[in-house]
């Protein structure tokens, strides 16, 4: 390692807060919770369900991301003193807006705790929480009003066949067709060994 260059730490969960106060170190987790959900939540919802509305909406996120990225390297405002970084808006409360699935209080929370740990003001916040309203608005948009056409044609691919990717926005009640499709086909399965059981 060359002593003219200088170490770089990965911060992406690492969260200061003082020592003893457990309000911050309550806060301190709070502000993971996107991280949480963009690496477990997401990661495992694409494993399991490999639904495309899902799949759309964490691409959303990650657009999101680079977005508010690409403003902080640009604006690079300066956080308040208690943190030596310099950023503009902040990413965790663009991507617990951005997952307008979540309670609002979460994203509050998000928000508060951001400012008391120190690592945003207020201001820095709230164009978080802006740019986070606006992305997930025109993304939702994008999504259910131009992309969503492609949606069969993405199911039907030879990708999406190979991934058994599905589109199941046109079913209503998606727990529920589900519940009766897991039914009927343990009852079918069922039948099937009563009647191999019955020919041999």
């Amino acid at each position: 390692m060359r002593a003219d260059h200088p170490l770089k730490a990965v911060t992406l969960a690492h969260v200061r807060y003082q020592r003893g106060d457990q309000l911050g170190h309550f806060l301190a987790w709070v502000s993971l919770v996107p991280v949480f959900i963009s690496l477990g939540g997401f990661v495992s919802h694409f494993y399991f369900r490999r639904e495309l509305q899902g799949m759309f909406f964490g691409l959303g996120l990650l657009i999101s991301h680079f977005i508010n990225e690409l403003i902080k390297k640009s604006v690079q405002q300066a956080r308040p003193e208690a943190c030596a970084l310099l950023e503009m808006c902040d990413s965790h409360v663009t991507t617990k807006w951005a997952a307008l699935f979540l309670p609002w209080s979460s994203a509050v929370l998000t928000m508060y705790s951001r400012v008391y740990l120190g690592y945003h003001t207020m201001a820095q916040v709230f164009a978080g929480a802006a740019l986070g309203t606006f992305l997930v608005g025109v993304w939702f948009w994008l999504v259910n009003s131009k992309l969503f056409c492609c949606f069969p044609l993405i199911e039907e691919s030879a990708l999406g066949r190979f991934f058994y990717v599905k589109d199941t926005s046109h079913i209503s009640d998606v727990l529920k067709f589900e519940y009766d499709n897991a039914r009927a086909a343990r009852k079918g399965m069922a039948a099937r060994k009563v009647m191999a059981s019955k020919n041999s």
